[in-house]
């Protein structure tokens, strides 16, 4: 990596980008113990609820894409201090918001803001880091982070909102990104901008619209039911813009989404499985936390503190699975991730209206945080894997953009499929028994969905590693096993 500077610690640069990709997991799930607070709050319907979600990652997902290019095209430290100053100002703004409104659209600004940071502070560790175990462990640090990022979220947001009210979760957010700011100024050197070229407006527009009504359409779906026509019209307006998104990369000269991308390494893999990790790694955070306070009881505090053990089987993984992944082999290690993940939740697909912490979502808890981390470090890699520096951006835009758009539509469908159940459960059972209802039923499903990945995982790896002509296995990449 070029700099313009003295040169400085990779040690002390990866801690501020691993702290910049915290900070983006922690306003993922920060606000999802407090929404019963932040509901009455400011007056928010049960649909509105879900999109104090959904603003967020819908436009963090959207935005991804062109927040790579953007990084590779405008310099990739320029573009994640802009991003941590915008994220900064709107976690304030949501903290001091009055109106229903005026908070979700502070959390699509948080989501704009995060879509920056996100691609350039990988693509910065790529360029600190070059292939080899350097990159393995620092992939591994940026798994960690991201893990315990979406477990530490519910931690604080228990303590937080019980302590001084549900605005301090977003104030504690604004804080933490302006400090990681800082570290970055500090520790980060600078870098030039690594491609020329137009920016893709068409395609970035055409793309986050469609996005855009895709969500919309699955979220209002829950309330009004998939026959609806506004939710009906929606699907079609979102084929349409992303029928017209693939003519406009066709046509355009520097597209948002190149198909040399997709062609270098096993990237298109990579992305295709962790968009399916993804469509349940936002539901989790958003279902358990309701879990343990609409049916057992258990205030924001009790049920922050009920992440810890995720969280601390979140980090251990993410050290490990370098170490696995070197001695199995990543499809080994990826499969195995994934079915331990789908172990732990079909176990919470079993939860009880009248059961325990205890017994019903520590061991489980234990499980997906393992399999989660390991998955997530080893589908990153897969997912840069090969990917030249002028595109590191890029690469960095994409993976984050298949993981929080699956996120983004899993949440939609898994909330419309658990409210059904709820509904239909509560004609003839207690308010409780049917919240639980829904709860399994969001559970099972994720574990099915992630049982399903295992396998097309071990069958997209058996196309990449078999050549056509003699059916012989060829050895894996050699960054694959960091």
């Amino acid at each position: 990596m070029k700099s313009t500077g003295t040169t400085r610690s990779p040690g002390a640069a990866l801690a501020a980008l691993a702290g910049a990709q915290f900070t983006v997991m922690l306003a993922t799930s920060i606000v999802n113990v407090a929404l019963p607070q932040i509901r009455s709050g400011v007056g928010l319907s049960d649909s509105a609820t879900t999109w104090v979600v959904n603003a967020y990652g819908l436009a963090f997902g959207a935005l991804l894409l062109a927040g790579g290019r953007a990084a590779d095209l405008l310099g990739r430290r320029r573009l994640l201090l802009a991003g941590l100053g915008i994220f900064a100002a709107s976690s304030l703004a949501a903290g001091l918001v009055s109106s229903s409104a005026a908070l979700i659209a502070a959390r699509a600004a948080q989501g704009l803001g995060a879509a920056a940071i996100a691609p350039a502070a990988l693509a910065l560790v790529m360029d600190v880091f070059p292939p080899g175990p350097g990159r393995g462990k620092a992939l591994g640090v940026w798994g960690a982070v991201s893990g315990a990022g979406g477990a530490a979220g519910v931690l604080l947001g228990g303590v937080l909102t019980q302590a001084w009210g549900w605005p301090w979760i977003f104030y504690t957010v604004a804080i933490g990104a302006a400090l990681v700011l800082a570290a970055t100024v500090a520790s980060v050197p600078r870098a030039p901008a690594q491609v020329s070229g137009r920016f893709d407006v068409l395609g970035t527009a055409t793309v986050t619209l469609a996005l855009t009504a895709l969500v919309w359409g699955l979220t209002t779906a829950r309330r009004t039911g998939w026959s609806d026509p506004s939710v009906l019209g929606s699907f079609a307006i979102a084929a349409a813009l992303l029928t017209a998104f693939v003519l406009v990369e066709r046509r355009h000269p520097h597209p948002l989404l190149p198909p040399r991308l997709l062609q270098t390494g096993r990237v298109a893999t990579g992305n295709a499985l962790m968009a399916l990790l993804g469509s349940v790694w936002i539901a989790l955070f958003f279902f358990l936390p309701l879990y343990q306070q609409q049916v057992l009881g258990d205030s924001p505090l009790t049920t922050g503190l009920g992440q810890l053990p995720l969280a601390f089987a979140n980090m251990l993984g993410s050290t490990l699975a370098p170490r696995i992944s070197r001695r199995i082999g990543a499809t080994a290690t990826i499969t195995g991730a994934l079915l331990t993940e789908a172990a732990g939740l079909l176990w919470l697909s079993r939860l009880s209206a009248d059961g325990s912490y205890a017994v019903d979502v520590l061991g489980p808890s234990l499980l997906i945080g393992l399999g989660l981390s390991i998955a997530f470090v080893q589908l990153t890699a897969l997912s840069v894997e090969g990917v030249p520096a002028q595109d590191a951006g890029l690469a960095g835009g994409l993976v984050n953009t298949t993981r929080q758009v699956g996120g983004a539509i899993g949440l939609a469908v898994l909330a419309t499929l658990a409210g059904t159940v709820t509904t239909h459960a509560a004609t003839h059972q207690p308010h409780l028994e049917a919240l639980t209802a829904g709860y399994r039923t969001a559970f099972a499903i994720s574990s099915a969905v992630l049982a399903a990945t295992a396998v097309l995982a071990l069958l997209l790896s058996c196309r990449h590693t078999t050549t056509p002509a003699t059916g012989r296995r060829l050895p894996q990449p050699a960054t694959n096993r960091h």
